[in-house]
């Protein structure tokens, strides 16, 4: 089962005096790229609350955010107020106005509030962490979900190719035989006399460079690895996409060893296809 790596997961949980909320969005990313939004008065916690959300989330760029609102009577903040009268003595010297006016003004000046830090209690940050679980618990979710969304997409473009190479199987008889019959009539335009023995050998050796059998074989094994993989209890974007340079590989060489117009075009619709797995491979975890 895959995941996505986009994602959003949110929980709120009211205390007595204080209203806790976490929001975690996760986007698409090669590693974890985890950027984190927390009062100061926890940044002691950070890193414990890092490793926490990267051991869920593993993967992605993800924005991680902690609010907590005051909504009791208490309140660490206070107004410094020596540094608040030195404001608008400063203020009154630039400009007049009534003292309402300037301590409105002083107010929005850095250090006018100023806050007693307090430790952190660990029944508080034994609940942030359960709010933070409850949040990790939704964005998974939230991946599984897109998960599903791209495997139905996965398994429907693997079928696609899969009957596309169906069709190279069935036309590659086909193919020999027009390049086998483009040459000799090659030859006979040249009215030059051949050794039928020396021909025929150098035939058969120009033939063998086209030959894609080994590539069939290989892309089918290919495909039917990407989708064993998929199936597979974890989430493995990395591997799919190795799995995926792989069918490139096999289809870009069948491309190129062609040399026959009809077969060339189901190439590239094989490659349309491939394209879109790429596209969406870069959402899976």
């Amino acid at each position: 089962m895959i995941q996505s790596m986009t994602g959003f997961g949110k929980h709120v949980i009211q205390l007595p005096s204080k209203k806790i909320t976490i929001e975690i969005k996760s986007l698409n990313s090669k590693n974890l790229d985890l950027n984190a939004r927390i009062p100061s008065m926890y940044r002691e916690k950070e890193l414990l609350l890092r490793k926490i959300i990267a051991s869920a989330l593993v993967r992605g760029k993800v924005d991680f955010a902690l609010y907590v609102e005051v909504t009791g009577g208490e309140t660490s903040s206070k107004i410094n107020e020596e540094v608040v009268q030195k404001y608008m003595e400063q203020l009154n010297t630039i400009a007049s106005g009534d003292d309402l006016k300037l301590l409105e003004m002083a107010l929005r000046l850095p250090d006018a509030l100023k806050t007693d830090r307090e430790d952190i209690d660990e029944a508080e940050y034994a609940t942030i962490q359960e709010v933070l679980e409850k949040a990790l618990s939704e964005i998974t979710i939230f991946r599984t979900q897109e998960g599903k969304v791209l495997e139905k997409d996965f398994v429907q473009r693997i079928k696609n190719i899969a009957s596309l190479l169906d069709n190279v199987k069935e036309m590659d008889p086909e193919r020999l035989l027009t390049i086998r019959e483009r040459l000799e009539k090659a030859v006979v335009d040249l009215k030059a006399e051949v050794d039928a023995n020396r021909f025929e050998q150098e035939l058969i050796y120009y033939l063998e460079k086209y030959d894609i059998t080994e590539e069939k074989v290989r892309l089918a094994n290919h495909l039917s690895y990407f989708t064993e993989t998929l199936n597979s209890d974890d989430s493995n974007g990395k591997k799919l996409g190795f799995i995926t340079q792989e069918i490139g590989r096999e289809i870009n060489t069948i491309g190129s060893k062609a040399n026959y117009a009809a077969m060339q075009q189901v190439v590239v619709q094989m490659k349309d296809e491939l394209e879109k797995i790429k596209e969406q491979m870069l959402n899976v975890l």
